[in-house]
């Protein structure tokens, strides 16, 4: 069955032409102009994913973000943000609020469409229950705390294993500074951890991790995902 996507932008042109791309790539989609009518919507019908823009009237894109993660019947639905706030500010807020990925106006429908393609994939990539992620030529095993790279052993610190499982489980996710250097189960012994700390972890991962190293990604000014390349 077809996966249902929601959009949510007041600018109608945009709202008709994301809706047409997302149609011919196969999806089901279901398109709003206000926070209002999308609220009452979802709660009787669950989208797979929602493509939110931020300045909405009424009630922002940022407020929509923040009521969707906060209630159990629809925090795990991925959203993308729609902006044409292009500062770093404005995206980390609404990527700290919970979001999983953003795109800018004026965007590429080609850029939307695989960002779109990125997050289904995300959230149809399950752990198997031996628990082990594999993402392209990357092999992670979360019981043994192994990483093979074609079959190869890569030999990792047991902070950096713990930041490569946190991007490989939400792949394509983008992760602020701020979210990894709160997640204290990364820091172990690390009292004192900086934003410099995790550049030189990511740095040394991906010098490990060799070909599969580029599948790490700096999202400039924000921080990292991993994503297959």
């Amino acid at each position: 069955m077809a996966k249902l996507i929601a959009v949510v932008d007041d600018e109608k042109d945009i709202l008709n032409l994301i809706t047409h791309h997302l149609k011919r790539e196969g999806y089901q989609v279901k398109s709003f102009q206000s926070g209002k009518d999308f609220l009452l919507y979802i709660n009787s019908v669950p989208p797979d994913l929602v493509l939110l823009d931020l300045m909405l009237p009424g009630m922002d894109g940022l407020e929509l973000c923040k009521i969707l993660k906060n209630k159990p019947s629809t925090e795990s639905i991925p959203i993308i943000m729609i902006t044409a706030k292009s500062t770093e500010a404005d995206i980390v807020v609404g990527l700290e609020l919970g979001a999983d990925d953003y795109i800018v106006k004026p965007f590429r429908t080609r850029e939307l469409i695989a960002r779109v393609r990125s997050i289904m994939r995300r959230y149809e990539i399950k752990t198997i229950s031996d628990g082990i992620l594999r993402i392209a030529n990357l092999k992670i095993d979360q019981a043994s705390y192994e990483v093979s790279v074609n079959s190869k052993k890569i030999d990792l610190t047991t902070t950096e294993f713990k930041i490569l499982e946190t991007l490989g489980e939400a792949q394509g996710k983008v992760f602020t500074r701020d979210q990894l250097l709160k997640r204290k189960s990364l820091w172990g012994d690390e009292r004192v951890v900086f934003d410099r700390t995790i550049d030189v972890h990511i740095k040394n991962l991906r010098e490990k991790l060799g070909s599969a190293g580029k599948m790490i990604k700096t999202v400039r000014g924000i921080g990292y995902k991993l994503e297959e390349t």
